[in-house]
Parts: C-alpha cells; sequence; structure tokens
C-alpha cells in the first residue's frame, strides 16, 4: 500500500465518511465484534438500566446489548454522521420508542447531565482521544455512583504492526494506561488479557493481543 492509501484507512477508521465510511464500518463491527462482545459481557446489564457507548460504529451489536435485560435504554455518540446513520437504520426496530438513541458529539464535551447512565462502554476508540483526561472527568460525570465503565483497546504491541498507526493514532500499553487512570476520577476494578485472530485493514492475518478493562468511580 501506498502512504497515501495507509492515511485513507487511519483516516477512515477515525471518522468513517461516504460510500468508504460505510464499507468501514461494516468491516470495523466484523473485525471488532469479538472485542466488543469481550465488553459486553464484562459489564452486568439489569433490568431498567441505561448505557451510553462511545463510538459505536455502524451498530451492528446494539440489539445484543438490548437482549441482555428488560427495559434497557441505549444511547450511542458518534464524531462519524456516517456512523450514526448507519447505526440508525440498523437499529431502526428500536429507535421509535427511543430504546436506542444515536446521536453526534464533538469526542470531548458528553451532552448528558450528571448520574445519567448505569454503564459506559467503548471499543477501539482510545486511539483517537484528542484529550483523554478531559473525556475520561466527562465519563465519570455522567456515569452513576456505582455504575461501570468498560474500556477495549488493542495492546501498542499489536498496534504498531500495522502501518497505518503511524497515521494519527496514539498507542497504549497497560502501563501507559494505569498512568493515564491516576490522573483520573476512576480506580480499575478489572483488567482481562485477551488474544483473537483477525483480518488487518492491510489485508493480513494477524493474532491481536487486547484488554477489557472495567473501571468504578474512585471511592465508590
Amino acid at each position: 500500500m501506498t502512504t497515501e492509501d495507509l492515511k485513507e484507512i487511519a483516516a477512515q477508521l477515525k471518522t468513517p465518511t461516504g460510500e468508504n465510511g460505510i464499507e468501514m464500518g461494516k468491516s470495523m463491527n466484523e473485525t471488532n465484534i469479538g472485542m466488543t462482545m469481550s465488553a459486553i459481557e464484562s459489564i452486568t446489564i439489569q433490568k431498567n438500566h441505561s448505557l451510553l457507548e462511545l463510538g459505536h460504529g455502524n451498530g451492528g451489536h446494539v440489539k445484543h446489548i438490548l437482549e441482555k435485560a428488560a427495559n434497557v435504554r441505549y444511547t450511542g455518540l458518534e464524531i462519524s454522521e456516517e456512523m450514526k446513520n448507519q447505526a440508525k437504520k440498523l437499529n431502526r426496530l428500536y429507535t421509535p420508542d427511543n430504546i436506542a438513541i444515536f446521536e453526534l458529539y464533538d469526542g470531548l464535551k458528553i451532552p448528558f447531565d450528571n448520574n445519567s447512565f448505569d454503564h459506559v462502554l467503548s471499543v477501539n476508540t482510545i486511539y483517537f482521544w484528542e484529550d483523554a483526561r478531559l473525556l475520561l472527568n466527562e465519563i465519570s460525570r455522567v456515569l452513576k455512583p456505582s455504575g461501570t465503565f468498560c474500556l477495549v483497546f488493542a495492546d501498542k504491541s499489536f498496534m504498531l504492526k500495522l502501518p497505518f498507526t503511524q497515521f494519527g493514532f496514539q498507542l497504549y500499553d497497560i502501563d501507559k494506561f494505569k498512568k493515564l487512570i491516576s490522573i483520573s476520577n476512576f480506580e480499575i476494578r478489572n483488567i482481562t488479557n485477551k488474544e483473537d485472530q483477525v483480518m488487518s485493514k492491510a489485508g493480513d492475518l494477524v493474532i491481536r493481543k487486547y484488554y477489557t478493562i472495567t473501571l468504578g468511580k474512585l471511592g465508590q
């Protein structure tokens, strides 16, 4: 691949747009479904719970969340208008009654009141956070005191093998992540190390090492 090809992949992974963005959304859903299901399984979703997801992509997994318990409410935030629209289309059975809501945000400020959600989750978005400390504090603000935040991301050692990650990706190993959390309003409750085999966006079959991490508010 040329440098321009790699830059285009990186840009579409961050903010899918246009027809290429729609295809990228499908690819991301297929490639990341194992990581996404790991996040869903790591939190205890009960009747009447509300859940916020940052960076939901095309939303092909949302039904798995809503099927976990009765009267679960889902809210998704995206920086990509294309992904917001695709998620609304794929989840049109849930949108009329606001069982699932999809909105845009700027990647920094979360447009909801304090203590709004029982759970927050985000999969493979940390690489693109413009201000990680600010966003973590925003997540803490909208999370209920007893709530759970689940974050899933691939380890730096794996991400460095992907040629497009040199263009605009912030990569993390577990030590760097722990340092970030140490200056936030969160504390780590559990870290699970996992591996899967996936086809990379560059067309290679690779072993991916990733973390499923659950966090809670400090002192809760």
